[in-house]
């Protein structure tokens, strides 16, 4: 097949998808309120649940009728997971199914594979959270606030799994790179905006976290950063 007989074919696999979103049953009018009503329900989990990532409002109205609260929807799929193992929970500005906690042990014991997060460390969680709280925040900082030093490793772990990324120079000396978090971090995690993150003084008072030792060594951290950041 040339390249214009492909050119061809593609063309006409787009414009028959584009009839097919065109031709979508939105409304459902030859349905009966109620019975319109679990087909949005069913629709909106279907969605959800064949997404490997938190599904946003914009999504969902794709699939509804114009008239759809999507809000009481979800609250009435909620509903009806009541007593099951898992949830519909909202995330990273969107929603997903997660499992309750109260089912972790059991999949811990099955050894059953699950999200990549489950292979992170306690100290990279922690780390992750307060790039969360001080972001954009560099390493340097990082180090400080923890009282040993930040690896390029552990670092460079966070980013390859898409949990952050860098944010804007410093404006320290050496100009030094910063991290922020990404949307991966907030379903990771399980919150729907950064608000969501656990209180700081927690972390404070359980000796993870030191913020005052980012203020002790500021002029220390200085010349550090411009040696040790700056190709971070």
């Amino acid at each position: 097949m040339s390249g214009q007989d492909i050119a061809k074919t593609g063309g006409r696999k787009r414009k028959a998808a584009g009839q097919d979103i065109a031709l979508f049953d939105r409304e459902l009018v030859s349905l009966s309120p109620a019975l319109r009503w679990r087909e949005w329900m069913n629709r909106i989990e279907a969605v959800i649940f064949a997404s490997a990532t938190p599904v946003d409002r914009a999504t969902l109205a794709r699939i509804v009728g114009q008239e759809c609260n999507i809000d009481l929807i979800i609250d009435d799929i909620r509903e009806e997971l009541r007593g099951r193992p898992f949830d519909l929970v909202s995330v990273a500005g969107g929603w997903h199914h997660r499992t309750k906690a109260a089912y972790a042990p059991a999949i811990r014991a099955a050894g059953a594979a699950t999200q990549p997060m489950a292979g992170f460390s306690q100290q990279e969680a922690i780390i992750l959270i307060a790039i969360g709280y001080y972001q954009p925040v560099t390493r340097g900082e990082l180090s400080a606030m923890f009282g040993k030093e930040v690896s390029r490793d552990t670092i460079a772990g966070l980013r390859q799994a898409k949990l952050i990324t860098s944010g804007p120079r410093s404006p320290t000396p050496g100009a030094p790179y910063t991290y922020v978090t990404t949307p991966a971090f907030l379903s990771t995690f399980g919150f729907d905006t950064l608000r969501d993150l656990p209180d700081i003084e927690m972390l404070e008072d359980s000796g993870l976290l030191n913020r005052k030792r980012v203020a002790d060594d500021a002029d220390m951290m200085g010349t550090k950063i411009t040696e040790d950041d700056e190709y971070d």
